[in-house]
């Protein structure tokens, strides 16, 4: 068997909005008598806008990541190499704001998002999301370790059809595309270290027998994945190189060091700062876009390709991107300014959920349309205050809406902005201040027309946001209950589930909960009922929203909860909702730190198979 590297020449180019075959960003002709964009060949390109431009050569390329780390090295490496010490209290008040003719308004809906037929509870419907258990048919595909595993699930109980080891892989999850599995992890090395990733395409055309087709490995980490249809988008990252930095000592003091640092930050080389493949970059140097305003240093890259042909293309924008975020028809990266050096480029996810009023103040957006395996550059723009993470990024009707919390540069309050695309920059049409006064955002759900945000400190404020018209979102109503939640999963019929954590008047949390809510009345959202789990327990959706199900035909709600460190005991808990209420049963599934590899996976007849660490079986719903 014979497996081919394949190393990404960057073919595809992104464009002004309106035309594009591909991914990447350009520089074009000057033609004015041209009255619309031509389609240009591939190597060509278009900038849409100022907020991007691209260096004349790989020397100047090369020169621009030079000088922007030259100014984050210190004599202890990046940003100091000091502990950075978070602060979390934020302060204000909240308003709610009324629609005078809501009695004639459209009511908004909560039907939007629906669980993928691949069996994996994503965020937007229509757009696949790696997991660690995949179902195709009456297929199912389960990815542990480094062992690849399909099952037949058709009969009584599954079957075992084969199983396939992917040596090196750690942390592996898959998509599925027609006959092809692609498995996606970190690539390891001795001593359990993470050294790249791992991008693997396999042949299950016969489950029996699979076969791998194409490996590649990156120095690089994956930061999302998604599927389009056919469609594979990685996004790969590299943060700062990890540099052989000098640190003072008895004979050389911080000046000498810092000198020394600096001199091997002038000794990098592009392969230092782009991600490669057998020690070659997979992105050329002009289609590598940097940003002309202030961004965590790093890059960014995209990597696309479609299973069954496996001729990736790639892009790279330099900047190290805080949050990806994909819809049917759009790609969002957002990334911020970073005080912190090391910390702020190579920490950000944790800062992105740690760090309520983090960064610098901005957040900046970079936006691209996509269709089939183009993937468009068409706006960006700049807008103060933190996303979260990709929750709180949504695409609809044209806008982008976004929830944003704190920062320096904003009031101690978060807040619902609306944007559109206006001249190839993203243009603020709407917001709602004053959300969440003193408290973080802790889960956020769009729909259509509506926007639920939970903030949290003490109480759980649930705020109900009008988006009928996005220039005028409205605050409508509010509710305030001990706790919050942490995923919110859309019911049907303005009625949707919370799963997170029990808390007292002061704010300690208690234990998991699952709440029902009515949002009907948007003045006046409601609790309908509540489900608290033992003492110290944790719900595994508000972590990882791929441990929920929700089986519509039934009325039927499956998560996992988990109790003790690391999780030693998990439950499956079974919620029946009927009339307003939720009954609950606790299933004991499994112990230790697999608990959070647990899923529980719709099929098209109506049954469900549980996954746990040890087996793969049909869950009793009786």
């Amino acid at each position: 068997m014979k497996i081919r590297t394949a190393i990404a020449s960057a073919t595809t180019v992104a464009l002004a909005a309106g035309a594009g075959i591909g991914f990447g960003f350009a520089l074009g002709r000057d033609d004015e008598q041209q009255t619309s964009p031509p389609r240009p060949e591939p190597g060509t390109f278009v900038l849409a806008n100022a907020s991007l431009k691209l260096a004349p050569d790989c020397d100047s390329l090369l020169a621009s990541y030079v000088d922007r780390g030259l100014d984050l090295v210190s004599a202890y490496g990046w940003g100091g190499g000091g502990v950075v010490m978070f602060d979390s209290e934020m302060s204000n008040s909240a308003g709610a704001a009324e629609r005078s003719d809501s009695a004639s308004a459209p009511v908004p809906t909560t039907v939007r998002s629906t669980n993928n037929e691949t069996g994996t509870n994503v965020q937007e419907a229509g757009v696949d999301e790696p997991d660690v258990v995949k179902v195709a048919g009456d297929k199912l595909f389960r990815i542990q370790d480094n062992v690849l595993t399909a099952y037949d699930v058709a009969g009584d109980e599954p079957q075992q059809l084969s199983s396939l080891q992917l040596p090196d892989l750690r942390n592996g999850e898959i998509l599925i595309s027609g006959d092809r599995v692609v498995v996606l992890g970190d690539l390891g090395g001795q001593y359990d270290e993470v050294t790249g990733a791992r991008i693997v395409a396999i042949d299950m055309s016969q489950p029996g027998t699979p076969q791998v087709v194409e490996q590649t490995d990156y120095t690089a980490t994956i930061r999302a994945a998604r599927l389009h249809g056919d469609v594979v988008r990685v996004v790969l990252d590299n943060g700062l190189p990890m540099l052989d930095f000098r640190y003072p000592d008895g004979g050389d003091g911080e000046r000498t060091t810092l000198e020394q640092n600096r001199e091997l930050v002038r000794d990098t080389t592009l392969g230092d700062w782009l991600p490669t493949v057998d020690g070659e970059p997979i992105v050329d140097c002009d289609d590598v876009a940097l940003p002309t305003m202030d961004t965590a240093l790093g890059t960014t890259t995209v990597v696309t390709f479609e299973p069954a042909v496996v001729e990736p293309t790639t892009t790279a924008v330099a900047t190290t991107a805080t949050t990806s975020y994909f819809s049917a028809d759009r790609f969002y990266l957002a990334a911020s300014g970073s005080p912190f050096g090391w910390w702020g480029s190579r920490l950000i996810d944790c800062i992105d959920r740690c760090l309520p009023g983090g960064g610098n103040g901005s957040t900046e957006l970079f936006a691209f349309a996509l269709d089939g395996t183009d993937t468009t550059y068409v706006a960006s723009g700049s807008v103060e205050g933190q996303i979260r993470d990709r929750w709180s990024m949504d695409y609809a009707d044209g806008a982008l809406r976004v929830a944003l919390g704190a920062t320096n540069e904003t009031g101690n309050f978060n807040s619902v902005v609306t944007m559109r695309e206006t001249d190839a920059t993203l243009t603020e049409i709407g917001r709602v201040d004053k959300l969440g006064v003193n408290e973080e955002i802790k889960s956020v759900r769009w729909f259509d027309d509506l926007a639920i945000v939970v903030t949290f400190r003490q109480t759980d404020p649930l705020y109900a946001i009008d988006l009928t018209d996005p220039e005028t979102p409205l605050l409508m109503g509010e509710l305030k209950i001990p706790g919050y939640s942490e995923y919110l999963h859309p019911l049907g019929g303005r009625r949707m589930i919370g799963i997170g954590q029990d808390a007292d008047g002061s704010g300690m949390v208690r234990g998991a909960q699952a709440a029902l809510f009515d949002v009907t009345d948007l003045r006046n959202p409601e609790q309908l009922d509540v489900v608290k789990y033992p003492k110290n327990s944790m719900a595994g959706a508000g972590l990882d929203p791929r441990q929920f199900t929700w089986l519509p035909d039934r009325r039927t709600a499956l998560t996992v909860v988990s109790q003790g460190w690391q999780g030693r005991t998990g439950w499956v808990s079974v919620l029946d909702l009927s009339g307003g209420q939720m009954s609950n049963r606790l299933v004991e599934v499994e112990y230790g730190d697999e608990v959070a590899e647990v899923r529980l996976v719709p099929l098209a007849d109506g049954r469900v198979v549980l996954v746990t660490g040890d087996g793969v079986s049909f869950f009793d719903l009786s």
